[in-house]
């Protein structure tokens, strides 16, 4: 995992994920994320894990509530400045058990935060939980 931040948008699979969205123009490439997450048979790969949990941070940023603002994440804002959507109840909905799938067992983003700073990377998690929930 080539990370250098427990933020959603702190490693290399969210940021290439962030470059594909810029192509869209609705929410559909959001909910394939989190979807691919949710839809993980067994073991859930850092990369499908890293891309939900980013897609996450773009619905929370869609409700003026995004979790990170610094240059990493720019792209991201300008993008949601664009297309004003609101997010339906469903998505949501979906944004918030996969959250639950992330950090849970056989999750490998678990694991390898588990191993190198639980307690920032939970944080992060939580935070955006709370922020998809108000």
């Amino acid at each position: 995992m080539g990370a250098w931040s427990h933020e959603p948008f702190g490693n290399d699979d969210a940021n290439d994920w962030a470059y594909e969205l810029e192509d869209v123009r609705d929410l559909s490439f959001v909910e394939r994320a989190i979807d691919e997450a949710l839809n993980a048979e067994e073991y859930l790969e850092a990369p499908e894990g890293s891309n939900a949990v980013a897609a996450v941070e773009v619905l929370a940023k869609l409700l003026g509530k995004g979790t990170q603002l610094d240059s990493y994440t720019e792209k991201v804002y300008e993008w949601v400045k664009s297309v004003s959507i609101t997010p339906s109840p469903e998505l949501i909905d979906k944004a918030k058990r996969v959250l639950v799938r992330v950090a849970g067992e056989n999750s490998e983003l678990q694991e390898l935060w588990g191993e190198a700073g639980p307690d920032e990377w939970a944080a992060s998690i939580k935070a955006l939980q709370v922020a998809i929930s108000a």
